[in-house]
């Protein structure tokens, strides 16, 4: 049956008798954002496109019959925001079980152990994740003992990314004792006490304990309606594009199933994930699969854009790769001085996997927190750029937060993009202070060096949990983000931390507009309000450019645009 929603002459490639309607907003702030940061007072769009500015617009709204005239009333009307680094789908579903509170500290999280343990039947595992210890007030690991406290007959895992704490009963169940060791072809590290005991900590491995935490799971439908309901809620805060920084093939027939449905809000593009541990031809026939697939084909609504790996551990949780050792660390439970991170991915078939993606036109990017581990992935773009040059592909940095000058000159030099996420700045920037020193955090998201290297650096969030641009694990508010990235403020520190390494307010709002159009392929279709470009736009209540500075990250959005159609808020049809 035909979808009433298609005009019939589109279905059938036929130019519609009817012209698109013409609606021109006027009486605004239009923020263009274009190469030369233009500020207009006037847009004018017919269909899904941008026909007109200025006076342009105006005057098409006098001459044309039937145009429609929006006046802003000295609102301002900027591009559609993207958000480079998301995780809808993981997301959308974490809450269906039951609610998750906000973790401020130990006493909180062991007092939401011991409920999960009245609520699950004695020796099912109970799992906590992503509860960043950077943000807990006490700035470390809950111990062995106090998980043994909370939860005594059942199994704890407390995961942060890739790192975890066990209790007494999960490391029986995952058979780790004094004698353990990790496995070959295996990274990671499992710390032990003086006495040589484990502690319960682990990082970059995952033991497998050979249980899952017993919780309600959603079916194919309600999982639809979870991400539909997470996709309103990043139109409420300006979102019409957003990245899945680890798409799986579930998630993408997910997307393609919204897509068919015209359910589809926010436009997506995908770095589809694929394992990195086993033969080389193992790998390289899924890469085969993934560059095959038909979404690879350029679509403005959803495509894959490249593939992504993991190739260190985690910045909040103590096992990134760095160049220089972490130090003895009671935040981080690292007690060997030496000790400089995980890597995760081995180096053998890294340039054979960039160099593959690459040929292929998609984008290569990688999970690359510490300095070490940028260096590494820089190194190898360089490697396969020597023999076919890879800057078209735009060969990306996955968080970067690390970045040593030299570095930034070589990402500039080989036209390599940066995934960063402000967020992380905010949260965590005290105890990395604490961990690292005043110094070493000049490293640490160095915007302004890498604006000046003109470097595309885009605004992502890492959203992982929870549905709210403020209650989520990992905030996805991009005002918050745009704020942070210009005041350069860390919460519970009372000044700005390295404020010289900081943006204007011009660059912060081209972080989530064109230049993560250019980091997604789509600096053609939007990230900028040019004519010929799709109409995807917001409007908000301040003026960014002139409010106070601290007024920037309470912005809120009055509507949201997508192709010339307002998809926030929504109409009754959606």
């Amino acid at each position: 049956m035909l979808d009433l929603k298609i005009p019939l002459l589109l279905l059938f490639g036929c130019t519609p008798l009817l012209a698109a309607p013409l609606t021109v907003f006027t009486n605004g702030r239009v923020l263009t954002v274009d190469a030369n940061f233009s500020v207009s007072d006037a847009i004018a769009v017919e269909g899904e496109r941008i026909v007109a500015l200025g006076e342009q617009a105006k005057a098409l709204a006098k001459s044309k019959p039937g145009a429609t005239t929006v006046d802003l009333r000295g609102r301002m009307l900027l591009p559609g925001l993207m958000d480079s680094h998301s995780h809808p789908v993981g997301a959308a579903v974490t809450e269906f079980d039951h609610p998750i509170p906000n973790i401020e500290d130990i006493p909180q999280l062991l007092e939401y152990v011991a409920g999960r343990a009245k609520a699950l039947p004695e020796g099912s595992l109970i799992g906590i994740g992503q509860v960043f210890i950077t943000r807990l007030k006490e700035q470390r690991y809950p111990t062995r003992e106090e998980l043994d406290r909370a939860a005594p007959k059942h199994p704890v895992q407390f995961s942060t990314g890739p790192d975890s704490m066990l209790n007494s009963l999960a490391l029986k169940l995952a058979g780790i004792d004094r004698n353990f060791k990790v496995p070959e072809g295996a990274t990671g590290v499992v710390v032990k006490d003086a006495q040589g005991e484990p502690t319960g900590l682990m990082h970059a491995f995952s033991p497998k304990l050979g249980l899952k935490t017993p919780s309600k799971q959603p079916d194919a439908q309600q999982t639809l309606d979870l991400v539909k309901k997470l996709f309103a809620d990043y139109n409420s805060v300006g979102f019409t594009t957003i990245a899945d920084r680890g798409a799986s093939r579930s998630n993408v027939e997910l997307y393609k199933n919204l897509l068919d449905s015209h359910s589809l809000t926010v436009r997506l593009r995908l770095s589809h994930t694929f394992s990195t541990g086993g033969q080389w031809r193992t790998t390289e026939t899924v890469l085969d699969e993934i560059l095959q697939h038909p979404l690879c084909k350029p679509d403005p609504m959803l495509q894959i854009i490249g593939t992504k790996i993991w190739l260190d551990g985690g910045m909040l949780t103590g096992s990134a790769l760095m160049q220089e050792p972490w130090g003895v660390s009671s935040i981080y439970g690292i007690t060997d001085k030496e000790y400089r991170g995980v890597q995760r991915t081995p180096s053998e078939n890294l340039v054979k996997m960039v160099k593959k993606v690459s040929d292929a036109g998609l984008q290569f990017t990688a999970h690359s927190v510490g300095d070490g581990a940028v260096k590494l992935l820089l190194d190898v773009y360089e490697t396969v750029d020597k023999e076919k040059p890879i800057a078209a592909s735009r060969p990306c940095l996955t968080h970067s937060n690390f970045m040593t000058p030299e570095s930034v000159a070589k990402a500039g030099r080989l036209g390599v993009v940066v995934d960063m996420q402000p967020i992380w700045f905010y949260l965590d920037g005290a105890t990395l202070l604490k961990q690292f020193g005043n110094e070493r955090m000049s490293r640490f998201q160095p915007l302004r060096s890498l604006f000046d290297a003109k470097v595309a650096v885009g605004g992502g969030s890492d959203h992982m949990q929870k549905i709210g641009s403020l209650r989520s694990i990992n905030p996805y508010n991009p005002w918050l983000g745009m704020w942070i990235t210009i005041a350069r403020k860390s919460r519970f520190l009372n000044e700005s931390l390295h404020p010289e390494g900081g943006l204007s307010r011009e660059e912060a709002i081209r972080m989530y507009t064109i230049n993560n159009a250019q980091i997604l392929f789509l600096e053609k279709e939007t990230g900028s309000l040019e004519v010929g470009k799709r109409a995807d736009f917001v409007i908000i209540d301040r003026d960014i450019l002139q409010c106070p500075l601290d007024d920037i990250k309470a912005t809120q959005v009055h509507e949201t645009w997508l192709n010339g159609n307002k998809v926030w808020p929504a109409p009754a049809s959606l």
